[in-house]
């Protein structure tokens, strides 16, 4: 296993120019193609804690299939569901076993597993697979009692997502990929001070109070399922700022396991090999702290995995193109995709470090997983 540190050089120019004159030649198109075999939606599975990203994770990988994803049309308003024309994306609180005020009475938080309705869950994505309807039940998060259940149609691909998805072995069997969004408790704490004493006025007390108070659980019956997972986006802390507890700049892990069927890892310069590169300089604008990456083979949960890793975050996210093209089995479709889906979301929550990057990344290999399935071509605008 070879190890090198590498800053721009004329070795990473040619490189550039191989790599876009080889994706230059795949063509943008304008449509989608449909073709789906018969068999059932290709699932998708999303795992993470309440407030660490799964809406803005959907809105980025939904897109990559056309369309808009938007709750069903003429429904509940509260609906948790986000439906387009090939993604139905479901949320797993709705299989809550109790409401809010169940609950209390049973003294449990909608973390613990015994508040799962599993049997449910499992029998309702069975049907899905096979094709046909189901009667879902909604939990209105506003005022925390179910209203009546919806119609849900079977899709090309559904994407399940929430603080259980893998926690059943008989749900965990019907996911063709699995993601877990893995927020380490230093950011969580960063990011909800920051939420909820400027924009909601708590003390830093009642804030450490709850986020204790929630920890046991979460250890007991969310994190566990990352050892299940395909992909882990892990974040953490800046290392490039000692004792940063500021959570601004993030240091985000695409932690890949080895071996996945129809998922090829993506890598930086050199497969199985290990890269720690520092893109500042001319080709890449960075503010203090800058940008490293890394990229290198290791293990996970006693598991061989491959590691992408992205410390800082970008100043001019236009020229992350010059990131990607240094970049390997990405797959997208035509030069600068990734850059420009990124650009799509500018705006959004991490759209300038790892955290936006990753997922998108993770979007594009979802999406050619599904073309590998179905053996449905998804056409890029």
């Amino acid at each position: 296993m070879s190890a090198f540190s590498l800053q721009s050089s004329a070795f990473v120019g040619a490189k550039v120019s191989a790599k876009s004159s080889a994706r230059n030649q795949v063509k943008s198109r304008a449509s989608l193609r449909v073709n789906a075999k018969a068999d059932g939606p290709v699932i998708i599975g999303l795992a993470a804690d309440s407030g660490c990203g799964k809406s803005t994770f959907m809105r980025r990988m939904t897109s990559l299939f056309g369309g808009k994803a938007s709750p069903p049309e003429g429904g509940n308003p509260d609906s948790n569901t986000l439906i387009s024309d090939t993604t139905t994306v479901l949320c797993l609180d709705d299989y809550h076993l109790n409401d809010r005020q169940g609950r209390k009475e049973s003294g449990l938080t909608a973390l613990n597993l015994k508040e799962q309705n599993f049997d449910l869950m499992h029998e309702q994505v069975k049907a899905l697979k096979e094709g046909k309807t189901v009667q879902k039940p909604i939990y209105n998060h506003v005022t925390g009692v179910f209203d009546p259940a919806e119609e849900i149609v079977s899709p090309k691909v559904l994407i399940l997502e929430g603080l259980h998805p893998f926690a059943d072995d008989r749900v965990r069997n019907f996911y063709d990929f699995k993601i877990y969004l893995d927020i380490s408790d230093d950011v969580k704490f960063a990011w909800k001070i920051q939420r909820d004493m400027a924009e909601r006025g708590h003390s830093l007390e009642s804030i450490k109070a709850s986020i204790e108070a929630r920890k046991p659980d979460f250890d007991a019956f969310v994190d566990p399922q990352k050892k299940f997972a395909d992909v882990v986006i892990q974040v953490l802390p800046t290392q490039l700022i000692p004792d940063d507890n500021e959570g601004k700049i993030l240091r985000v892990r695409m932690i890949m396991k080895e071996g996945v069927k129809f998922f090829d890892t993506p890598y930086l310069f050199d497969e199985g090999s290990t890269i720690s590169w520092i893109p500042c300089g001319r080709k890449l604008t960075c503010s203090y702290p800058g940008i490293k990456f890394f990229y290198g083979p290791d293990t996970f949960y006693g598991e061989e995995v491959s590691v992408l890793e992205m410390d800082g975050q970008f100043d001019k996210l236009e020229e992350l193109i010059y990131v990607e093209s240094l970049l390997s089995n990405t797959s997208t479709k035509f030069y600068g995709e990734l850059t420009q889906q990124m650009l799509k979301y500018q705006n959004g929550p991490g759209s300038n470090n790892g955290t936006g990057f990753f997922q998108t990344l993770v979007g594009l290999k979802v999406r050619e997983l599904y073309e590998k399935i179905s053996e449905t071509e998804v056409v890029a605008k």
